[in-house]
């Protein structure tokens, strides 16, 4: 837009405001406000931001060091206008692309659940449970978008495993064993080289260590499981004991409770077994 049709659109749009301020009675009632002395478009980079106007109820009498720091302001003004629209550009910008980034996300998981028929809708499940123990105790709300991450990628280190072995009907032998407890280490692999997913790592990398030491695949021990993973593997392994699989029935609500109880101390951290099943208490 030239100088000249930025001056004709400021003039424009004044025009239209004080019609609409005189219908309205502004401004103050009484008041007598002549027609603005000074219209000062805001231009910035070709575009036309927004209009200055200066309004007087007496003759414009500014000294020319008063105009000098008017035209200033202008300037000033018009600068903050176009910090702000890019601001809010960026803004946007990086709101569409975490969005971006949580929708490959949930679809790396989903092509986890198209391998192994019998997790469907398990990711949902778990990720939602896991946000709510995770408030319940007391995790920082900034923590929440890592953990959520975490758990839709929990298991994504499956995919490099094997169909023979991850759909294998039967149990699996000590060497089919050997791999399919690798899929955390995959997924680390993986993701470890994208900065954003860091802190998400702690769960694929460490929901299946146990609270005694005996876990995998790095054999953590109590406070040295991530406090995502323990609280993580607590809701996975209630997931999975409450749904059906092909061999066997779903648990009831009260003997896979039963069991994180007895597991507590072993398997799970005891603080996180304690909140989930407070947790549960609430829930109907």
């Amino acid at each position: 837009m030239g100088l000249a049709q930025a001056w004709k659109a400021a003039l424009s749009f004044l025009a239209r405001r004080l019609e609409a301020s005189r219908r309205r009675g502004s401004p103050g009632a009484g008041a007598t406000w002549n027609l603005p002395e000074r219209a000062y478009p805001l231009f910035a980079r070709g575009r036309l931001l927004g209009v200055l106007a200066a309004f007087t109820r007496r003759p414009w009498d500014l000294t020319e060091e008063d105009e000098g720091f008017l035209e200033t302001l202008v300037e000033q003004a018009a600068l903050a206008l176009d910090n702000l629209k890019t601001l809010q550009e960026l803004q946007r910008s990086q709101r569409e692309l975490e969005a971006a980034y949580e929708l490959t996300l949930w679809g790396w998981a989903k092509a986890v659940e198209l391998r192994d028929q019998e997790t469907a809708g398990h990711t949902e499940r778990v990720t939602a449970l896991t946000l709510r123990l995770a408030k319940a105790l007391g995790v920082p709300e900034e923590d929440l978008d890592h953990l959520r991450r975490g758990a839709i990628l929990h298991d994504v280190g499956k995919i490099a495993i094997p169909d023979s072995i991850l759909l294998k009907p039967g149990p699996l032998t000590e060497e089919e064993w050997q791999v399919m407890k690798l899929h955390p280490v995959y997924a680390y692999q993986w993701l470890s080289g994208i900065p954003y997913l860091k802190k998400a790592l702690e769960i694929p990398y460490g929901h299946h260590e146990r609270w005694d030491g005996s876990g995998y695949p790095r054999g953590l021990r109590g406070m040295e499981i991530p406090l995502s993973a323990r609280i993580f593997a607590v809701v996975d392994v209630y997931d999975a004991l409450t749904s059906d699989r092909p061999y066997r029935k779903a648990w009831p609500k009260e003997k896979a409770l039963a069991y994180l109880r007895e597991q507590a101390g072993k398997q799970f951290g005891p603080e996180v077994v304690q909140a989930f099943l407070r947790l549960m208490e609430e829930t109907p």
